[in-house]
């Protein structure tokens, strides 16, 4: 027979080992809920969609901006090489 005193040690050892692998599989369980909802916002064709649209501002022609404050090029060195 076992003494009351072990059986409660073991029986409260296979508690926590329960306890400890219930929490284990809930993080992981969250974890990969987590990762699952960023990857589907990564990957999604909602936000493809924008970017695309962020990118394609010009279209397929060039951009020129007109330059107000130019300091007057110093010509006389340019010659001489």
């Amino acid at each position: 027979m076992m003494k009351k005193s072990t059986f409660g040690a073991v029986l409260a050892f296979l508690f926590v080992a329960a306890g400890a692998l219930t929490a284990a599989a809930l993080y992981l369980y969250r974890r990969e809920k987590e990762l699952d909802e960023y990857e589907r916002l990564l990957f999604s064709d909602d936000y493809a969609d924008d970017a695309e649209d962020e990118d394609d501002v010009y279209g397929d022609e060039p951009v020129y901006e007109k330059i107000d404050d130019v300091p007057a090029a110093d010509t006389a060195g340019e010659d001489a090489q």
